[in-house]
């Protein structure tokens, strides 16, 4: 009869029964109430009260019995810690057994149990251990040392275990080698500094690219995934490293493959990307790949993902082995769809024919999901391979005469971005597209064709009527077509003003007055105050030209790609987001990165702007040429409004002709409802601190400096006030910053003239910021120089973090969502807001004039919840979460960044500006 019997027992009074039988004398029956005992741990049941009983069992020479007892231990050591102690003896004792695999067993044991009392015991077991005779015994020691670092990191550091367990990767058994690199790569990632504690170099790589060949395949992984972390010192040891994992391709586990390709990928960054050798190596890549295909569905979209991946950064590598992406009938939805993916970013003037033919013949399946992106890699084909793009609209135009509803819907969307790609190319087949207007249902496509119209408006002669139809249901529209809408009938109004008058006053009354989504009733005020003050600029501005489209809008960002490649053959390569998205704590906060190109000059110009380190706080300021002119550098000129009126004779300069009748609309006066939302009176400007003295009059002997930083139309300003309280005159004034943290610099030069005595002059010098950048500490810091006939001066002022707020700091709904997830946990920071004036509405409004930007509005629990974003000029992106409490006057701020030291400036500025 099997063990199952265990499971089964239910009768009362067992524990009782238990404790009996295992202090029989029998070594059987003690043996049953053992296995009686972890049948009923297993299925849940409270047998904690036998412990004192169960440990009595240990002393025994049989090693079933013994691993009963061990599981049994592990399980209860934690809530039982006085009573756990009792065994400790036992393990000691065992750990010097005759017995290697009861060694290897007690010292895994004591590894387990996660007690502080006993994980003192532990050291002098596990020191020989390390040592022993056995293999058997200093791998699972070697584990079991990992294991300890994570109970106490402190006891490992001191004990010197660090140094054996280094000792152990010379070890002559390759298994050895390999349970140490496992363990050493764990502390690694635990480390609470995020730095290495033990350094990989030449001597102990050497020694690990011996035991690879005679390891386990997953001894091979953890040798392999600690290679892909070690960066060799020049390329002939890249290229020699590269030689002697190659033959690991052809290894039948998955993941020993993608390890070997991780660890190639990111050792031919090191090679000339011209040499015999790294052609070789890149053919090399590819059949192990391919092979990966023919495996079960599970791993092949692992492979796929991984793959998709390694096309991106090297599509030289598989961009003959377009077949084996081909979709087979069985495959599941997931595999398809990765495929298909694949085939699209392999696509190329060579195989565009046999790539065109496949995806026709997807597009005839029954799966929509796979049929819709089969009729979009058509489209993504188009705008790729150009040569193919005339190609790629037949076959569009042939699956749109199917009438398949969500195949000519998905035509639709995709021919929207060929006639960006090619404009005044394919405009033809608008009257194909015309007809199946009555089949369009789906908001995405809906609005791809009302786009289409708008764009080509001049082209069908039927434009209006067309739009007219789509404004019949203006109200039942989806957010993106009422968008379309809008801006496609100012395109028709703005092309054929003369019949199209009405129907623009429409659909503008519909979107300010009918509306309530707050972005179409911006979008609808902009149009109507530029359509009634400058209908010529109207027309630049709406008519403009568009940016062509890129050929690849979904490839990853350039230096997430290299972060992925160094995590291929792990989860982050399937999910496709570093793992700082999706695992908290440990190695989540060390970002990893390929290597510098080899021969590239570019390298530094391509990191992440981020604010460099601080070498020196002492100024450079007495050295500065500070009586050079500056090159004038002040805010762009505006164009004058000439205050036409949309509703009266401001059409003469589109229709060429006098003016005419203004047509009745149920509509606002412009003047009065646009007048208050687009400026025609002063709006609120951004918060200026008050002026504070920078400079006393008896250190600047006699001159006295009052300034503050302010910002007006995306100008940053240094508002001055200077007297001079000497009793001679002061003229020659020349000024000059040191370098600071956002290389704020003056933009033009201080023309002061002549400062009497007693007088006082104020002074806007506009700033700039491409001067040269260090950080301060503060942050904030600028160290000033002035000069003038009298002497040279120093002062040290702090610039407001806001004055550096960009216009363009809105962020879109998803983008900002993507980013906040992004960024990891450890780069969030909370602060308390005190003495807030004002609802939500009205703090959000505050911070959009200091260019701080709502993104979205939630109600909580009672709870206003506003999420905002601002962009530094150095283009640092701060994302924030604000929680508003109605009738509290306290709110918590929540910031993330990628360079949280800005955190406490920006902090600042929300003070400031909320409590003033």
């Amino acid at each position: 009869m099997t063990d199952s019997k265990y499971f089964t027992t239910t009768k009362k009074g067992e524990i009782f029964e238990l404790k009996s039988e295992l202090n029989s004398d029998k070594k059987e029956k003690k043996k049953e109430a053992v296995k009686k005992v972890i049948a009923s741990m297993t299925v849940g049941k409270d047998v904690s009260a036998l412990f004192p009983d169960v440990v009595n069992c240990m002393q025994t020479d049989n090693l079933e019995l013994k691993k009963l007892v061990y599981l049994y231990l592990m399980n209860y050591a934690k809530s039982q810690p006085d009573m756990a102690i009792m065994a400790v003896n036992t393990f000691v004792k065992d750990c010097e057994d005759p017995n290697p695999l009861i060694r290897a067993l007690a010292v895994r044991t004591m590894g387990c149990i996660r007690v502080d009392k006993i994980t003192e015991y532990l050291c002098e077991p596990l020191r020989k251990c390390l040592k022993d005779e056995d293999p058997y015994v200093r791998k699972t020691a070697a584990v079991c040392v990992a294991k300890l670092y994570d109970i106490s990191s402190s006891l490992v550091e001191d004990q010197g275990f660090l140094d054996q367990l280094k000792d152990l990767l010379s070890d002559s058994n390759p298994m050895v080698v390999a349970n140490a690199v496992a363990a050493l790569s764990e502390i690694n990632e635990s480390s609470p500094t995020g730095q290495p504690l033990v350094e990989l170099n030449t001597n102990t790589i050497n020694k690990l690219l011996t035991a690879l060949n005679e390891c386990t395949e997953w001894g091979q992984v953890f040798i392999l995934d600690s290679l892909a972390n070690y960066s060799p010192k020049d390329e002939r040891e890249a290229q020699s490293i590269c030689e002697r994992i190659t033959p690991r391709l052809a290894h039948a586990n998955a993941a020993v493959v993608l390890s070997t390709v991780k660890v190639l990928m990111k050792l031919m960054e090191m090679l000339s990307g011209d040499s015999d050798f790294c052609t070789t190596l890149s053919k090399k890549l590819a059949p192990p790949l391919v092979t990966l295909l023919s495996s079960e569905p599970e791993v092949q979209y692992v492979a796929l993902r991984n793959i998709n991946l390694i096309v991106q950064k090297r599509p030289d590598i598989l961009k003959h082995e377009m077949k084996v992406f081909f979709v087979k009938y069985n495959d599941p939805i997931y595999v398809k769809l990765e495929k298909l993916d694949i085939m699209i970013r392999l696509a190329s003037q060579a195989n565009i024919a046999q790539v065109l033919s496949e995806l026709k013949e997807y597009a005839t399946e029954v799966d929509v999901d796979f049929v819709r992106k089969a009729v979009r890699a058509i489209g993504r084909c188009a705008i790729k391979v150009e040569p193919s793009a005339e190609r790629c609209v037949s076959t569009l135009l042939d699956l749109i005469q199917t009438k398949v509803n969500y195949v000519v819907q998905e035509a639709i969307v995709v021919i929207k971005d060929i006639f960006r790609k090619y404009p005044n190319k394919y405009e033809s087949i608008i009257s194909t597209l015309c007809e199946n207007l009555d089949t369009l249902d789906e908001p995405e496509a809906r609005a791809s064709m009302v786009w289409i119209i708008g764009e080509y408006a001049e082209r069908i002669d039927n434009a209006d009527e067309l739009l007219d139809s789509f404004l019949e249901g203006f109200a039942d529209e989806n957010a993106q077509v009422q968008l379309q809408l809008l801006t496609a009938v100012v395109k028709l109004f703005l092309k054929r003003p003369a019949h199209t008058q009405a129907l623009v006053q429409h659909v503008l009354s519909l979107a300010t007055q009918d509306s309530d989504n707050p972005d179409l009733r911006d979008r609808g005020f902009i149009y109507w105050r530029l359509l009634s003050t400058d209908p010529a600029a109207a027309k630049e501005v709406v008519l403009a030209d568009k940016p062509l489209i890129s050929e690849e809008t979904d490839l990853l960002e350039p230096t997430l790609l290299d972060e992925l490649i160094c995590h291929i053959s792990s989860l982050a390569s399937v999910y496709h987001k570093p793992p700082t998205a999706f695992v908290e704590g440990r190695s989540a906060g060390i970002r990893k990165s390929l290597p510098a190109r080899q021969g590239s000059d570019d390298a530094v110009a391509q990191e992440a702007t981020v604010i460099p380190s601080q070498e020196t706080l002492i100024g450079d300021l007495l050295t500065m040429d500070i009586g050079a002119a500056v090159p004038a550098a002040g805010p762009p000129a505006q164009p004058a409004s000439t205050g036409i009126d949309l509703l009266g004779g401001g059409l003469d300069s589109l229709l060429g002709g006098p003016p005419t009748e203004p047509a009745s609309v149920a509509a606002p006066t412009t003047t009065g409802l646009l007048g208050d939302i687009f400026g025609l009176t002063t709006a609120p400007a951004m918060y200026t601190p008050p002026k504070t003295c920078w400079l006393p009059a008896e250190k600047g002997k006699g001159l006295e400096i009052w300034g503050t930083f302010s910002r007006r139309s995306g100008q940053i300003t240094m508002d001055l006030t200077f007297t001079n309280k000497a009793m001679q005159a002061m003229n020659n004034f020349a000024i000059q910053f040191n370098k600071n943290s956002f290389g704020v610099a003056p933009g033009a030069s201080l023309n002061l003239g002549v400062l009497q005595p007693g007088q006082s002059i104020e002074n806007n010098l506009p700033l700039t910021t491409n001067g040269p950048v260090q950080r301060m500490e503060p942050l904030m810091t600028l160290q000033v120089a002035i000069k003038n006939n009298v002497d040279i001066f120093y002062y040290a002022c702090q610039i407001p973090i806001q004055v550096l707020f960009c216009e363009d700091g809105q962020l879109d709904k998803r983008v900002f969502l993507t980013t906040w997830k992004d960024i990891p946990a450890a780069n969030e920071v909370q602060y308390t807001i005190h003495n807030i004036k004002g609802n939500a509405d009205a703090v959000a409004s505050k911070m959009t004039h200091n260019n701080i930007f709502t993104i979205a509005k939630r109600n909580v629990e009672g709870q206003d919840m506003l999420y905002q974003s601002l962009k530094l000029t150095n283009n640092i992106w701060v994302l924030l979460e604000l929680k508003l409490q109605p009738g509290v006057t306290n709110a918590t701020l929540s910031l993330k960044s990628r360079s949280v030291e800005v955190a406490a400036s920006v902090f600042q500025a929300y003070e400031s500006i909320l409590n003033n």
